[in-house]
């Protein structure tokens, strides 16, 4: 029965935010939620990563990234076998109450692992960043980091958000995605930074 009622509210509460669209928003969200479009902002983060910490920190930290990836996409894979929620656009009650619809979808959808892999990829990688304080010896993170950071984890907000905006997920969803996201992505990233400063800052 509690987990009924926390359904039900989170229904509600996604009927409400997924209300909130208009011709000018649809288009912002449904850009958000793209995932191809965003290769070039990946390839971008790689030659960043390159380009700042050299090759071999760089390989550290985008295998950090892959393995939070594989953590968040087989769990969340998991979890959807397992609970078998049914995502906003499959659910009789959400269409009959006017869900907004722009994309379609599988069958389940708790939780999302697009909010997951968006907020796990900003804190490994920012994280993963940090060793480029560490190698200077400095305490203080050079503005391209603090700039890195702002943009990253605003991308990662709206890409779990616009899940809600595009009638595939409910905002509980989402907000499981973030938190296993941001679990994956601290814990692997705090790895990344401890094996280089363990490996390679403390051995040059």
């Amino acid at each position: 029965m509690f987990w009924q009622e926390v359904h039900q509210f989170d229904q509600k509460l996604t009927l409400i935010i997924n209300s909130w669209h208009s011709p000018f928003t649809d288009p912002i969200w449904q850009f958000f939620s793209d995932k191809l479009v965003w290769i070039p902002m990946y390839a971008g983060i790689i030659a960043l990563l390159f380009w700042k910490l050299g090759w071999k920190k760089a390989l550290i930290v985008l295998a950090g990234v892959g393995l939070t990836f594989g953590f968040c996409d087989q769990f969340s894979n998991i979890i959807k076998d397992a609970t078998c929620r049914l995502r906003p656009l499959r659910d009789e009650y959400m269409l009959s109450h006017g869900l907004h619809i722009l994309e379609n979808g599988g069958k389940y959808g708790f939780f999302s692992a697009h909010a997951a892999n968006s907020l796990g990829l900003a804190f490994c990688t920012y994280i993963g960043l940090k060793s480029y304080t560490a190698s200077t010896g400095s305490n203080k993170s050079p503005w391209w980091i603090k700039a890195y950071g702002a943009w990253i984890f605003f991308w990662a907000a709206m890409v779990g958000i616009s899940r809600i905006f595009v009638g595939k997920h409910y905002l509980g969803d989402v907000l499981v995605g973030f938190f296993v996201g941001a679990v994956a992505g601290i814990a692997f990233g705090y790895l990344v930074l401890w094996l280089i400063r363990r490996h390679l800052i403390s051995g040059q």
